[in-house]
């Protein structure tokens, strides 16, 4: 199933008198392919659960237009959408064994109960719980759960599954495998999903397409790898990356960006004041190099070593260089110095925050 997304808008109206309605989504435009895994990514109040339950019927668009290949559903009810939705919190029914959670949507749809036992044991098999469908959902792990609220969304066979912030309530360990179980489900399945999270890491691994949000407006859409690697303004490139990119101020002055009085690499655009960003993968120690840090310690981290260092010009409180754990640093240095790969350092206009290119 493709989905296209015209010109959508949701505001909700101010809740006191006088006050000020809500923008949750403004003017979003995307197109998702058939059969792609895209994610819905940035913080909380951004508008992306907002744009899953507008893609799902639970809520009314204000403006604008959801289309399902050819189909516009804008205003179709949600029974009628042929949508899996698998909210944060399960929704499981407590009193019920795994099979009948599983089952009841079937019940739902009066499809009869021999059918609808062996679709749900399709849809368990599908996501590896075949083995509890006697269960309660009390007598589940987190994980187990979540599954089983998958399986519950994915028998009624949607053309859509809708994923709300799926992994939030697991451990850290649980979220890994999980995450990698959802992308096994979704490749073995062709099935078209939107996955909403808040955790970059999380999207970056199992997304096809990412689209970035901020205060109900896309900031940028693609491959997760090509937005890390070329964000459009200075909110994408904070927001991706771990450790997360090293900002300075500075300016370009004669075809030269500078940090401070020392000049990182070429900007052949015009004088002005700009946010340097340097990604912590991008630094190359070399005892003449081109930017000067105040090293406070050094992480040793296996294969890499981490240089925390500071810099006055810096706007976060430490600045870190990841480089090779083979490379030799001078032992008790209080000052390191470091060339930049010209790929891994952006510039971004100090007043609107976009991108130099």
């Amino acid at each position: 199933m493709r989905i296209s997304i015209q010109h959508l808008t949701k505001v909700f109206p101010s809740r006191t008198k006088g006050g000020k309605a809500v923008h949750a989504v403004e003017d979003m435009n995307i197109e998702i392919p058939s059969g792609q895994l895209v994610g819905l990514l940035g913080p909380s109040g951004c508008g992306k659960s907002t744009t899953l339950f507008m893609l799902s019927g639970l809520e009314t668009a204000t403006s604008g237009k959801i289309l399902f290949d050819d189909q516009d559903v804008t205003t179709l009810a949600a029974e009628k959408r042929g949508v899996g939705l698998v909210f944060q919190n399960y929704a499981l029914y407590p009193h019920m064994t795994v099979q009948q959670n599983i089952r009841f949507p079937l019940d739902n749809m009066r499809i009869n109960r021999e059918e609808g036992n062996a679709r749900a044991l399709d849809a368990a098999r599908l996501v590896q719980i075949e083995d509890l469908m006697a269960r309660k959902p009390h007598e589940l792990s987190g994980g187990q759960q979540q599954r089983v609220a998958i399986a519950r969304a994915l028998v009624k066979m949607p053309n859509v599954l809708l994923l709300d912030e799926p992994l939030s309530n697991l451990d850290a360990r649980l979220r890994l495998q999980t995450r990698e179980e959802i992308k096994r489900i979704q490749r073995t399945t062709g099935i078209t999903t939107v996955f909403v999270t808040h955790d970059q890491e999380e999207a970056m691994s199992i997304c096809d397409i990412m689209v970035v949000m901020k205060l109900g407006v896309v900031q940028q859409i693609g491959a997760p790898q090509h937005i890390y690697d070329d964000p459009n303004n200075l909110f994408v490139a904070n927001f991706l990356g771990t450790p997360p990119i090293n900002i300075f101020k500075g300016k370009i002055q004669g075809g030269k960006a500078y940090i401070g009085e020392e000049a990182v690499g070429d900007a052949p655009y015009g004088d002005r004041e700009v946010y340097v960003g340097i990604r912590p993968e991008g630094f190359i120690y070399n005892p003449q190099g081109a930017l000067t840090l105040n090293v406070d310690h050094i992480e040793v981290m296996g294969r890499d070593k981490s240089v925390v260092s500071t810099h006055e010009s810096s706007t976060k409180p430490t600045v870190r260089s990841i480089i090779d754990s083979d490379v030799a640093l001078p032992e008790g240095a209080e000052q390191l110095k470091f060339d930049i790969k010209p790929y891994k350092l952006f510039l971004f206009d100090a007043e609107t925050e976009e991108r130099l290119r």
